[in-house]
């Protein structure tokens, strides 16, 4: 098989980014807001799930490291969960000292698009910020033709996707991924190649981040996601588009 196009490398200039960080303690607080300033990215901060929903209402950022563990009833699940029912544009990384496989896959499932195990270096948070806005920012190429297969419309220039002429929310990395599908139909993908494709070529996280996204895309677009038509399981290897 031959591999597909490589994301592009787009560059960015962080002072055009917004980034709300939200974690209720301040020393983290503290260090997110250093080192992004440092990078020349704006930054907004919240101490708390109410006040960062606020923050996100008011400030408009275009992505948001969020915190896990936080007290209340808005914890950074339930931050993600609603901010997903607000928009699929926006980028979420969660944040979270757990190391449990079911926490990483739950921030996932609610829709975020990365997540940074605590602790990080200062240049692993980085790389995975600049990775989502340059996948945020791979597709933006307005004479980019519109994508078709079956029921599905793909258009670049909006970032949409409609399946039999109503619109599907996407987040970014569901975007990519679908779009990744449909510029190579029938072709059998390996999670490597997805990975590399979406995430880019060095991004360092795990696997498992393609078919948690995978399960999370199939709810969205299959008729019935547990016998999917569209994104079809190669076992052993990794995903096709149709049949």
């Amino acid at each position: 098989m031959s591999k597909p196009l490589l994301m592009k490398n787009i560059a960015i200039n962080p002072e055009d980014y917004t980034i709300l960080a939200v974690d209720d303690i301040a020393t983290n607080i503290m260090l997110l807001k250093a080192v992004l300033s440092r990078a020349k990215y704006k930054i907004v901060t919240a101490s708390g799930g109410n006040e960062a929903l606020e923050k996100a209402a008011t400030e408009l950022p275009d992505l948001i490291l969020l915190d896990i563990m936080m007290p209340g009833e808005h914890d950074g699940l339930a931050v993600c969960k609603e901010l997903r029912k607000q928009s699929g544009s926006i980028g979420i990384i969660m944040l979270t000292a757990r190391t449990q496989e079911m926490d990483k896959v739950s921030g996932l499932m609610m829709g975020a698009d990365d997540y940074v195990t605590k602790p990080f270096s200062p240049a692993e948070l980085l790389a995975r910020v600049d990775a989502l806005y340059r996948r945020i920012g791979a597709n933006q190429e307005p004479e980019e033709p519109e994508l078709e297969s079956g029921p599905f419309l793909l258009n670049p220039r909006n970032r949409t996707l409609d399946k039999n002429g109503q619109g599907v929310k996407l987040t970014q990395t569901e975007y990519s991924i679908m779009k990744l599908f449909m510029e190579n139909p029938g072709k059998a993908l390996s999670r490597e190649d997805i990975l590399e494709n979406v995430w880019g070529p060095d991004y360092k996280g795990e696997l498992k981040i393609v078919d948690v996204n995978i399960r999370r895309l199939r709810i969205k677009i299959e008729d019935n996601p547990t016998k999917p038509t569209y994104v079809n399981t190669v076992w052993g290897y990794g995903y096709k588009w149709g049949s």
